[in-house]
């Protein structure tokens, strides 16, 4: 039997940067060429050129088109949103994170709305609820504490998350020119106690017949 080889002593972070780099590259190349031509339709071996890297690289990195531009546009959001200074998941009513999140789908809508209208458009939403999900489902237990079992913050959260991407999703794609981010706000804040009191109310069962005898 041959023996085993043995590992490659050579240093993998320089491969590791030019991974990251190409990855980046990549993405930043997607998101402006999808952005400019308001289609996700953009030709692999167009993104690949603008990115200066070879189709194989984009194929290798990310299987296809769609799943480069769906890591994109998550890489988009994460940065920008989830992990951006002016984003706090605090308070759902909380003004400045709720403006932050109006304004970052303003200045990007030409991608969002190729996206949310191509062939990425259910995973795109489908990955974008999984990532805002578990900030939802923070911002809940801050606000109602041990009052609501596990389950039910669990399905507030997941009920939060999708109502949200839908009036979010319909303003990217059909609200009118240009995008007001401060209008946008005040219409989410508006819902936020009507969706807040809810779950605050105790619940009791409905009286029976006996009861009302």
């Amino acid at each position: 039997m041959k023996p085993e080889p043995a590992e490659s002593s050579t240093p993998r972070p320089p491969m590791d940067r030019r991974v990251r780099r190409s990855r980046s590259a990549l993405m930043r190349a997607a998101i402006a060429l999808v952005t400019e031509r308001g289609t996700t339709a953009v030709p692999v071996s167009e993104i690949a050129e603008a990115a200066d890297v070879s189709r194989q690289v984009l194929y290798q990195q990310f299987g296809d088109r769609d799943g480069l531009l769906l890591q994109a546009g998550l890489d988009l959001a994460r940065r920008e949103l989830i992990e951006g200074p002016a984003y706090d998941p605090a308070d759902m009513t909380d003004r400045t994170g709720v403006l932050a999140m109006a304004r970052h789908f303003a200045e990007h809508r030409g991608f969002y709305r190729a996206m949310f209208t191509g062939s990425c458009a259910f995973a795109l939403n489908k990955a974008l609820t999984e990532l805002i999900t578990p900030v939802n489902r923070e911002v809940v237990r801050r606000r109602y504490g041990t009052r609501l079992d596990p389950e039910l913050v669990d399905d507030l959260a997941t009920f939060l998350t999708g109502g949200a991407s839908a009036v979010v999703n319909t303003w990217i794609v059909e609200g009118e020119e240009p995008l007001d981010p401060e209008e946008f706000t005040d219409r989410l804040l508006r819902m936020a106690p009507v969706v807040a009191a809810v779950p605050g109310r105790p619940t009791t069962p409905a009286p029976n017949q006996e009861q009302r005898r």
